[in-house]
């Protein structure tokens, strides 16, 4: 039996690839990301992923939001808490890497 073989790549550069809030997930979306009850769900993918690191400060300093995942291996983040606090915790973050850290930002989008 032939083993499959997955090569995973990252480009070089300084980039947010997505930033988006979910508003009122509903019951089994959340439990499944992991924050049941969650009012907001906020996801975003950065690179490098050293990056969430960051973003995971500057959004808990920006906004009353709590961190459901992170993975510095592969930029992931998952923030949650009020819709309010979600999109004002992505939007200091988008902007604080964009302004303070030259990374390449994409649009904030909701759902």
């Amino acid at each position: 039996m032939e083993k499959e073989r997955i090569i995973q790549e990252f480009v070089p550069g300084k980039q947010v690839t997505l930033a988006h809030v979910i508003a009122h997930p509903g019951d089994e979306l959340a439990k499944k990301i992991g924050v049941p009850g969650a009012e907001a769900i906020g996801i975003m993918t950065l690179t490098p992923g050293e990056t969430s690191m960051i973003a995971g400060d500057l959004a808990t300093k920006a906004a009353n939001v709590n961190i459901g995942f992170l993975d510095r291996f592969t930029g992931a983040l998952v923030i949650y808490g009020s819709v309010g606090a979600v999109e004002e915790a992505l939007q200091h973050t988008v902007d604080g890497l964009c302004q303070r850290l030259n990374y390449s930002v994409c649009s904030i989008t909701q759902s």
